[in-house]
């Protein structure tokens, strides 16, 4: 009997429509998704001061917003700039809706 891997079975829009539910999954993160998309693009310092949560914890956040693609970082020591990352925000708002239809 071969025996198949549960990705087989998977397209690649479904594995990449899960990557950012999970990454939305936490109110957290949506607050830092609505404070970076209604600006061009915020240092790491200014969303510590905005959100009621350690700078540790934001940078977990951040990292987890980041490596799903939902946003990217400038990172010019001292400081780190975040900016939604449009063409995947774009690629999340239509790969969700598919499945919220």
């Amino acid at each position: 009997m071969k025996t198949i891997s549960k990705s087989a079975y998977f397209t690649k829009e479904q594995e990449q429509t899960a990557r950012f539910a999970k990454a939305l999954g936490h109110p957290v993160r949506i607050a830092i998704l609505q404070l970076l998309n209604s600006q061009a693009c915020c240092f790491h310092g200014d969303m510590a001061e905005e959100l009621p949560i350690a700078k540790s914890t934001l940078s977990q956040h951040l990292n987890e917003l980041k490596d799903a693609g939902l946003i990217q970082g400038d990172v010019t020591p001292p400081s780190t700039k975040y900016c939604v990352n449009r063409a995947n925000w774009e690629l999340a708002k239509k790969l969700l809706n598919n499945v919220l239809k």
